[in-house]
């Protein structure tokens, strides 16, 4: 696992990051839809979970993958040379454990492969009726949304400048409350991963009606307080 600041010690914060652009009030209002997205994510009735799962996973990771290809250009090992969220990097690890240090597009490379080969792998993500879902399904889709998630903080706070100019940044937004409150849902994240973003997702998610689950107290949001990111 990686942590890169310990945000103490010696008091000082990263002056050009100070400013964060994506929470700028005018920005942190725009969305391509009111709707109640508390309401969207929860389980239909009739509806099996791992089903349910399945198919906001796959959807997520698709738009996720979308949004990740409007900066991709923007996104270059020379401009990320770590991939990093605020005052957070992460590493990859491979098959074997194996601890490898890439640049961001490396690594949203290694992500959005790894979870392609996952959703259109028929043992994992059965599409057939009558197929069984593996015992590590929800594992699985833990570790899938812990990724993508880790592209949309990288979007946010490397590449919102961009996202802006394009014009993107409500459907970032909407993408971004819909994403955080499914996995609160489901506690499919541990909100310890989500904290290098907590300032964003108390202002995003608090209109949509705030879960439980998650960490959204407001209180202990201070930037970069305790960014201790577990990687696998």
């Amino acid at each position: 696992f990686c942590r890169k600041s310990k945000g103490k010690p010696n008091g000082k914060k990263p002056a050009p990051e100070e400013k964060k652009l994506y929470l700028e009030p005018e920005y942190t209002k725009s969305r391509i839809t009111d709707f109640e997205f508390k309401e969207l994510v929860m389980l239909p009735r009739e509806i099996d979970l791992n089903e349910w799962l399945a198919s906001n996973t796959t959807t997520f990771f698709h738009h996720i993958n979308l949004q990740y290809s409007t900066i991709s250009e923007f996104c270059t090992g020379e401009s990320c040379q770590t991939m990093a969220v605020c005052n957070t990097q992460y590493y990859w690890y491979d098959e074997r454990g194996k601890k490898i240090k890439c640049t961001a597009p490396q690594y949203v490379d290694f992500v959005m492969s790894s979870v392609q080969k996952l959703v259109t792998d028929e043992d994992v993500f059965p599409t057939k009726y009558g197929k069984e879902f593996p015992n590590s399904f929800e594992s699985l889709v833990k570790k899938i949304c812990k990724y993508l998630f880790h592209v949309l903080a990288h979007i946010y706070s490397s590449h919102f400048k961009e996202t802006l100019a394009l014009e993107l940044h409500g459907h970032l937004n909407t993408l971004y409350t819909h994403f955080i409150l499914f996995i609160r849902e489901f506690n499919l994240v541990d909100p310890k991963e989500t904290t290098v973003m907590d300032d964003l997702t108390e202002v995003l998610c608090s209109s949509s009606g705030s879960s439980s689950n998650g960490s959204g107290n407001g209180s202990s949001n201070s930037a970069g307080a305790q960014n201790h990111v577990k990687e696998r």
